[in-house]
């Protein structure tokens, strides 16, 4: 797991897409609610992972509902997870 975004929220699942350096990592926060960011892997930066647009401020009361709502935000999401089930996992 990796930790992202702020240290108080604990990344349960981070899905690559290799084929297009992209990354989404669902995410846990300390309030009990759950988030996503989308990350791209930066060439020029020594290959960070630097977040793509502005999804980390929203929060969802569910795992079920961050999935849902990252699948319809990050274009690739939905046919990564289609492709291998085994990737949506929930937090412990």
């Amino acid at each position: 797991m990796t930790r992202r975004i702020d240290p108080s929220w604990v990344v349960f699942v981070s899905i690559e897409n290799p084929e297009h350096d992209r990354c989404v990592d669902l995410f846990h926060r300390s309030g009990a609610s759950f988030g996503f960011e989308e990350f791209r892997r930066d060439a020029e930066d020594a290959g960070r992972w630097t977040p793509v647009g502005s999804f980390a401020g929203a929060a969802y009361g569910s795992a079920d509902l961050a999935y849902a709502a990252a699948e319809r935000v990050v274009p690739w999401l939905a046919e990564v997870l289609a492709a291998d089930p085994s990737l949506r996992k929930r937090p412990i």
